[in-house]
């Protein structure tokens, strides 16, 4: 079995119990994902099979997502799932948020949760926070795209947003630095992944609809759907050459490029002068 899958993490869930449901079903222990998702969070996480856990690297990283932050009160994971640390009962207006949310778009310098995987000295953040130790976390910088409020209750001071961001963006911490930057606290209550690179939620496919490896392979996306480089039909001689790590002339721009035949990916590489050179064969 050779593709990806776009599926629906629910809640509760990690990431890694989603790649663990799907190897006991097919049986095929080559599986993988791309960008993590919290056990708090659902939502898109795209999936990778057998020999196309080698294209990971080359999906496009680009999230987008919607979620719910209460303000009046921080915690220390930056969501429910942790302890509240402080509160507030600072009145905040929709002009405020708009005015703030600008202060979170384009380049910016983020801390993540000290609840978080990234590794310091060789040890995750979270395994710092539980044994109670200090650790110095530097910021990372990340790009936010697009930072949209869709809706502000006054009542339960919650604030309904769109974020689309780049790879490695916590929306945890926009959470939290955002109550800050309104003169109060602020934590997710709720995050979904609505969309990674090509993978959007409308074609997710929901876990408890895989019964059977039938069932997983009905729903196995080709690569070349999820892959936007530039692409370049084989022939018989050409898939001869490319079988042996050799290279081939093509008429494509320069840059990272895609060998098919036959509606199926060949090979993936680099293109340098019309010449293309493997960094990976399927064949």
């Amino acid at each position: 079995m050779f593709g990806f899958l776009n599926i629906y993490k629910p809640k509760g869930k990690t990431s890694h119990d989603v790649v663990s449901v799907l190897r006991k079903i097919t049986k095929i222990k080559q599986i993988g994902h791309t960008g993590t998702l919290d056990p708090f969070a659902e939502g898109v996480l795209p999936i990778c099979i057998g020999k196309a856990t080698r294209l990971i690297e080359y999906l496009d990283d680009n999230k987008a997502y919607e979620g719910i932050i209460q303000l009046g009160s921080s915690t220390d994971t930056y969501d429910t799932e942790g302890s509240i640390l402080k509160t507030s009962d600072q009145q905040v207006t929709f002009d405020e948020i708009k005015e703030k949310i600008t202060l979170f778009k384009g380049e910016i310098e983020q801390l993540p949760p000290i609840y978080s995987a990234i590794k310091v000295n060789g040890k995750k953040l979270y395994e710092y926070a539980r044994q109670g130790e200090e650790v110095e976390i530097k910021p990372r910088r990340v790009n936010i795209y697009t930072f949209e409020i869709l809706n502000y209750d006054k009542d339960t001071h919650q604030i309904e947003f769109h974020i689309e961001c780049s790879k490695g963006t916590y929306i945890r911490s926009i959470a939290n630095d955002l109550g800050e930057k309104l003169g109060t606290y602020g934590h997710l209550i709720k995050l979904v992944r609505v969309k990674a690179g090509k993978f959007e939620i409308e074609n997710t496919t929901r876990l408890e609809d895989l019964l059977t490896i039938e069932d997983v392979e009905k729903k196995i996306i080709n690569p070349l759907t999820s892959l936007d480089y530039p692409k370049y039909e084989a022939t018989d001689r050409e898939l001869h050459l490319l079988s042996n790590g050799m290279r081939i002339s093509v008429d494509i721009t320069d840059g990272i490029s895609i060998i098919t035949n036959n509606n199926r990916i060949i090979a993936i590489g680099n293109t340098i002068n019309n010449k293309f050179k493997p960094n990976k064969v399927f064949i």
